[in-house]
């Protein structure tokens, strides 16, 4: 088991003595923790029936590494939420461990960094209460219908029952708010919208309805035919009844409404549209990224990457890992850039970026 450095057997720095701030005084704050580029789901829209080529192990970086960069973020860096992320987390065997080690640390006021996972939930039901006992506080569920035929063809496997089983095992640990992710598509899922959103309301789940982005297969994506936050909204309205939640988004990507079934008024609940691509939040993000290979990515879509695996192994210092993280940071873009006739896709994936 890997050392779980925290309050109990290493001093705490007084506070971070750098912030991870760009250009355009964009403070992260949230950092993703990609722990393993494999997945046990084939999704049309993120990876080919075969899989990818996954990272050798000794590529990817170890749980004494992973902690080590975490307990950097949080403790001189500024980093007050850690999200674990894949590929799929639940496939790490260490996530628990490290997800405790991280529970351990301080962040620069003086409390324990906020820890979630964003997960496709097959297995959670057998995890979730070690999870929550390690100190995880909340779960993002990647779910994008609840029809089973239309989930076996958008995901190559017919294994709908068992993301069930695992969204009862969250709600039953106490991971709440446990939010549903699902990425509408044209022509694919596209009229499950409302049957997905009862769903999420007669559980008490909080459900996040995102616009596809190109991070997977070329082919998969289609600017022209993309389904926009707009058209989620009016089929959502079709049966509901929203209302803007009046509450300060902050760097949040989702546009939050207020949720009633007309048909069965005492169901309701909150749900969310992420515009990643027609209504950019860019301005407002507050995240860095980490790979399962120990690069800091700035952005999802970002070209460039920097190494921090490779400068552990050649024996950094903390400062000097510290320095090469904000110096990562320090030049991000101003925004993703979909839209602009330059862009070009990145070359990695999203099951090797980390959601």
């Amino acid at each position: 088991m890997p050392p779980r450095p925290g309050r109990g057997n290493r001093p705490r720095a007084a506070a971070a003595p750098r912030l991870l701030e760009d250009a355009f005084g964009r403070v992260a704050r949230d950092l993703r923790v990609s722990l393993t580029d494999r997945c046990n789901l084939r999704c049309t829209y993120c990876m080919p029936a075969a899989g990818l080529e996954w990272i050798p192990t000794p590529e990817t970086l170890s749980d004494e590494e992973t902690i080590r960069l975490i307990t950097l973020a949080v403790e001189r860096l500024g980093i007050r939420q850690v999200r674990f992320t894949g590929g799929e987390p639940l496939l790490r065997r260490s996530l628990p461990e490290i997800v405790a080690a991280t529970k351990q640390l301080a962040t620069d006021e003086d409390a324990p960094p906020e820890t979630a996972i964003t997960t496709n939930a097959l297995g959670l039901d057998k995890k979730a209460r070690r999870l929550k006992e390690a100190g995880l506080n909340r779960v993002n569920i990647s779910l994008d219908t609840i029809d089973r035929e239309n989930y076996a063809r958008l995901t190559r496997r017919d294994r709908l029952e068992g993301v069930f089983a695992g969204i009862d095992a969250a709600l039953e640990a106490g991971l709440e708010p446990v939010k549903i992710n699902s990425v509408v598509m044209p022509g694919i899922n596209d009229g499950d919208v409302v049957e997905l959103a009862l769903f999420a309301l007669e559980r008490g789940l909080e459900l996040r309805f995102i616009e596809q982005m190109p991070l997977g297969p070329p082919e998969c994506w289609d600017r022209e035919r993309m389904v926009t936050a707009n058209d989620i909204l009016d089929r959502l309205q079709e049966r509901l009844d929203l209302e803007p939640a009046r509450r300060p988004r902050g760097s949040a990507p989702a546009e939050v409404f207020r949720a009633r079934d007309r048909k069965r008024p005492g169901v309701s609940g909150t749900i969310g549209v992420i515009a990643s691509v027609s209504a950019p939040f860019c301005g407002d993000c507050d995240r860095t990224r980490l790979t399962t290979d120990g690069a800091v990515r700035s952005c999802l879509f970002a070209s460039e990457e920097t190494s921090l695996r490779d400068l552990m192994r050649a024996g950094a210092s903390d400062e000097e890992l510290a320095e090469a993280w904000a110096g990562a940071m320090a030049i991000k873009k101003p925004g993703h850039g979909i839209d602009d006739p330059s862009f070009v896709q990145p070359r990695r994936r999203m099951s090797a970026i980390g959601g």
